[in-house]
């Protein structure tokens, strides 16, 4: 089993930083050109499947990928985004800083400590959905053989990851994921061998650090 991890494309949101999760926002202008210079650098990879969140940005980035392919393409929520409940459309960067907890920097610097808000989820909550996912994935006979193309989010491709990579390492392997980028991951036996980790088929001057990270 062949899987490309794919971060959604740009969105309006992205550009503001502020925090998405569960808003079904939108791919922007940038986002739908992004989307489209990474469908034709993957031009001759034959997909056999998506599986994408329900999520318009990663639904959007997923069709757009596989423009003039005829490919399967399922949803499924375990892979959508973390959910922020009440800080969701919040500014979380510069002077247009909007979170009212002091706990949020924790989300990128020790995620295992943030603690969310109010109708939020938890890392580890995502953790434990996104394994169901994965367990699964890879419990499928007829997907063995199979080339597919998985299209998520910053946090939960990430999550996603951390299931696939054996022994210590950070949740966010130093960085976030940039909009578009695409790590490949080779699954043979239960073994999980990551090909490339966040590959950008744009010109990589275009990546944009929109949550002040500083991890990128």
């Amino acid at each position: 089993m062949k899987l490309y991890i794919i971060r959604h494309g740009e969105t309006v949101w992205n550009t503001q930083g502020r925090l998405q999760g569960k808003a079904d926002i939108e791919l922007n202008e940038n986002g739908i050109r992004l989307a489209k210079i990474t469908g034709e650098g993957m031009r001759d990879i034959s997909f056999d499947l998506v599986i994408s969140s329900p999520l318009k940005r990663a639904v959007e980035t997923a069709k757009l990928v596989c423009e003039g392919k005829e490919v399967p393409l399922l949803t499924d929520e375990r892979i959508q985004e973390i959910t922020f409940g009440e800080w969701e459309g919040l500014c979380c960067r510069g002077d247009n800083y909007q979170i009212p907890s002091p706990n949020f920097p924790d989300f990128f610097k020790d995620p295992f400590s943030y603690v969310p808000p109010e109708g939020g989820e938890s890392i580890r909550q995502v953790l434990e959905r996104t394994k169901d996912f994965y367990e699964e994935l890879i419990s499928v006979p007829e997907y063995q053989d199979k080339t597919i193309l998985i299209a998520a989010h910053g946090c939960s491709s990430r999550a996603l990851l951390y299931h696939m990579i054996e022994g210590e390492h950070s949740f966010w392997l130093d960085h976030v994921p940039a909009n578009c980028s695409v790590t490949i991951v080779d699954i043979k036996e239960g073994k999980c061998t990551i090909e490339e980790l966040d590959k950008v088929y744009y010109d990589a001057g275009d990546i944009v650090d929109f949550y002040g990270t500083g991890m990128r």
